[in-house]
C-alpha cells in the first residue's frame, strides 16, 4: 500500500473511534480534572507519546527499506 493509502486509512480509523467513544457519559474523575485543568495536561502527554511512537515507526520503516534495497 502506498504511503497516501495507509495515512487516509489511519486518519479514518481514528476518527471512526472517536465517534465511537464519544458518549455523554461523564464520571466523577473527568469532571474533576476538566475544573483542576489537568485533563488537558494528559491529553498533551497522551498526544506526545503517541506522536513519538508513530514518528519512530516511520523511521524505522524508512531505515529498513533502505536496507532492503541495498
Amino acid at each position: 500500500m502506498t504511503l497516501l493509502k495507509k495515512l487516509v486509512l489511519l486518519i479514518v480509523s481514528m476518527g471512526s473511534c472517536t465517534i465511537a467513544l464519544a458518549q455523554n457519559n461523564n464520571s466523577g474523575t473527568d469532571e474533576l480534572m476538566r475544573s483542576n485543568g489537568k485533563i488537558y495536561v494528559v491529553v498533551a502527554v497522551c498526544l506526545t507519546i503517541l506522536i513519538g511512537l508513530f514518528g519512530y515507526v516511520f523511521f524505522v520503516d524508512r531505515k529498513i527499506s533502505k536496507i532492503e534495497k541495498k
